[in-house]
């Protein structure tokens, strides 16, 4: 079992940065491939950006490529998601996700590929 804690949302105006944290406890966090998703108020929860156990492949959807990186910290558990040039519609949950698989894409995008996830973090963007 693996308990996923993301942090680091709030209220920022167009043009800010964030930085999204995700801490897991339980088994070996370095076994995982994490994830991020979003999801925004009426609609589906989206893949936002994913990374392999190791850290050595990243991936990222288009809309955020360029503005968006992933990166993880396996000393301490940790997955970051630092957000720059935010934009309106960048508003959302923000969740974190954790696979057992080594994952490729297009696999690493789809929801039903993680096996846990967090509670979420909101995001908000005012223009």
């Amino acid at each position: 079992q693996v308990q996923l804690v993301e942090s680091g949302g709030g209220l920022v105006q167009a043009g800010d940065s964030l930085r999204l944290s995700c801490t897991a406890s339980g088994r070996t966090f370095s076994s995982y491939a994490m994830a991020w998703f979003r999801q925004a108020p009426g609609k589906e929860r989206e893949f936002v950006a994913a990374i392999s156990q190791s850290g050595g492949r990243t991936y990222y959807t288009d809309s955020v490529k360029g503005r968006f990186t992933i990166s993880r910290d396996n000393a301490k558990n940790t997955v970051y998601l630092k957000t720059n040039t935010l934009k309106p519609e960048d508003t959302a949950v923000y969740y974190c996700a954790a696979s057992s698989g080594f994952l490729y894409s297009p696999a690493v995008t789809r929801r039903d590929q993680y096996d846990y996830w967090g509670q979420g973090t909101q995001v908000t963007v005012s223009s």
